[in-house]
């Protein structure tokens, strides 16, 4: 085990849409590539941020993000939405900057 493979974190999130992202798993080194491999092999979007994960591993898990989180952790959910091809329903490509071909 490296050094850096010590310090690794990860911090997996849930959202239900209707309150703010809750943290529903956390851990460290191995632990972390655990939670990271379990994600991937079910097709969770994996965001790899060292500060990010930084303050995220300060919460408790069951804890909600605080509001100072709110922006980046929405830019972040929207953004894996487009990844996945998925829009809400009275979204409009007014500049089709999106390519629906996939």
């Amino acid at each position: 085990m490296t050094d850096s493979d010590k310090y690794k974190t990860a911090t997996a999130l849930q959202y239900d849409g209707k309150q703010a992202p809750t943290v529903t798993a956390r851990g460290h080194g191995q632990l972390a590539d655990d939670i990271i491999a379990l994600a991937q092999q079910h097709g969770v979007l994996v965001h790899q941020d060292d500060e990010l994960s930084r303050l995220l591993s300060q919460l408790e898990l069951g804890e909600q993000i605080p509001p100072q989180l709110y922006i980046v952790i929405a830019e972040l959910i929207a953004f894996s939405y487009v990844l996945q091809g998925k829009f809400p329903q009275n979204w409009h490509n007014i500049h089709q900057r999106v390519d629906f071909k996939s």
